[in-house]
């Protein structure tokens, strides 16, 4: 069975301001192995670091880039509240 995951990132800049990157993946592992090294997506590259904050996992692909589009239309405050509450459980 194949799994498809939703994930945010944290993203600090050189001047240290903090944003956030939403995306979705078949491997989490890989994906995240390649935003570190630079050949992720363009927004997370030059970044001071960059850090898995929350992830969802799904059995469907359509499912996970359906919660992808919802997370990215989130304010910045749903955003931190989501994932104050997936490292609260």
């Amino acid at each position: 069975m194949s799994f498809y995951y939703v994930y945010i990132l944290e993203i600090t800049t050189k001047i240290d301001k903090k944003s956030y990157y939403t995306g979705y993946t078949n491997d989490l592992h890989r994906r995240l192995k390649e935003h570190k090294n630079g050949v992720g997506a363009k927004y997370c590259r030059g970044r001071k670091s960059i850090k898995l904050k929350y992830f969802q996992t799904f059995t469907e692909r359509q499912e996970a880039m359906k919660r992808e589009l919802e997370i990215k239309s989130f304010s910045r405050k749903k955003k931190v509240e989501l994932i104050k509450n997936f490292n609260n459980s």
